[in-house]
């Protein structure tokens, strides 16, 4: 069993990055080389700007490279539950800008000719109890009217047509939603970049920012230091360089994620007629969806701990035992992969972007990143150049999470609430 992401061991080795000092002046800074910074690079260097992207580890290496390979739309919470806290007209925005989220990602692979298996699967959202199924069936009445007309439910019956379980209870179909393999994604995201004319940088951690006036800043990496007349924060849960205001704000969660090995047709066929992503109603999340070479990836939250080689496996383990409980006929399947990563999660799962104190950011997408990150950095080149009405999360605040300072000490705590809450509701 490897203990890497199966996107980045089956993916081609992206070897554009710059091998020299970081140095120079530029139009624009992009910190972090995962799904926002390498779509950002591409817009602005669409533009005719001068970029630099500095990424600290490796290109799509974090959330980007470690995620569940889905593209959805719709919200991490439930539709109806939004429109009671946000309203109707709010709820309805938002909704449609995940919509346009998933597009804008179509379209990037279309311009810029990305071969990463892109499909409009759709996506299952499995009820894992009876009284989910009833808070699935009012958000469908609310989605249906304007939000998301094609979504439909399926009811307990119906379920073997979608998925070879009888744990869950009906399920709601998101057709919108799509799929592609990140890491093929991430590469050709970097090669536009750099054919565009963004200059990208690996292993090149930004650990001091100054600002020179307005909008500029210089930058400082172990590699040298830049200055830049704009610079965009695409960090996500980074641990790296003075961040500390970014951090108080997101809670870095563990995602973990297995990989079976390759699996028949008629196995596929049993399991997932459909092909479709499909994630359960939980807040310990279970997950899973078919690669493009016919293995399951089954993910979920497991434990609410970090990423590392020993974390992984335990997870792992506890991911193959669900597994198993939900399609009993892989018992002895081989997992082939195992891996975890880092969501950058807000308080109420919602993404944050905007500027301050001179920064631009656009981070916080709490698990539905893939979508919303491309989506975003398409949109800050926008806010950029002054257009700061085309960012959907503009008006909301952001405060600071109360008691996390750094490290985060409360996440053995988070994880009990929400088991509780699995129990409970």
């Amino acid at each position: 069993m490897k203990l890497i992401p199966y996107w980045h061991d089956t993916a081609p080795e992206f070897l554009g990055t710059e091998k020299g000092l970081v140095e120079g002046d530029y139009d624009v800074a992009v910190v972090g080389g995962g799904f926002t910074g390498l779509s950002a690079a591409i817009a602005l260097a669409r533009k005719g700007a001068s970029v630099i992207l500095l990424e600290a580890g490796r290109l799509g290496g974090c959330a980007s490279g470690r995620n569940g390979g889905m593209c959805n739309n719709g919200f991490a919470q439930d539709y109806a539950g939004m429109v009671g806290r946000l309203g109707a007209e709010t709820s309805l925005r938002l909704y449609q800008s995940f919509n346009a989220a998933v597009d804008t990602v179509e379209r990037l692979i279309q311009e810029e000719n990305i071969d990463c298996n892109f499909q409009r699967v759709g996506k299952l959202k499995m009820a894992a109890k009876p009284a989910h199924y009833d808070k699935l069936a009012r958000s469908h009445a609310l989605m249906v009217q304007g939000a998301d007309p094609d979504a439909r439910l399926v009811s307990r019956a119906n379920m073997p047509s979608e998925v070879g379980t009888d744990r869950y209870f009906g399920g709601l179909i998101f057709p919108r939603s799509a799929q592609m393999h990140m890491g093929k994604y991430v590469h050709g995201l970097a090669t536009a970049a750099t054919r565009h004319g963004a200059r990208l940088y690996d292993n090149s951690p930004v650990i001091n920012i100054r600002r020179l006036s307005g909008h500029a800043h210089q930058l400082t990496t172990p590699r040298g230091s830049v200055a830049a007349r704009q610079v965009l924060l695409a960090t996500g849960t980074s641990a790296v360089g003075p961040l500390s205001w970014f951090r108080r704000r997101i809670i870095p969660v563990g995602a973990f994620l297995i990989a079976t090995e390759p699996l028949s047709k008629e196995q596929l066929d049993s399991l997932t007629p459909g092909r479709r992503n499909a994630t359960d109603t939980r807040n310990f999340v279970s997950y899973f969806r078919v690669t493009p070479d016919n293995r399951l990836l089954f993910g979920g939250r497991a434990r609410f701990a970090g990423s590392s080689a020993s974390s992984d496996v335990k997870s792992g383990t506890i991911l193959r035992r669900s597994m198993i409980g939900i399609f009993p006929s892989l018992t002895n399947t081989r997992i082939d992969y195992c891996w975890g990563g880092m969501v950058d999660m807000t308080a109420d799962r919602l993404p944050r972007a905007g500027e301050r104190e001179g920064l631009f950011y656009s981070m916080g997408y709490s698990g539905h990143g893939t979508q919303m990150a491309t989506h975003m950095g398409q949109i800050m080149s926008d806010v950029m150049d002054g257009n700061t009405r085309a960012n959907p999360w503009g008006d909301f605040d952001w405060p600071a999470i109360p008691g996390h300072f750094g490290p985060t000490w409360f996440l053995p705590f988070v994880g009990a609430y929400y088991k509780l809450q699995d129990y409970l509701h």
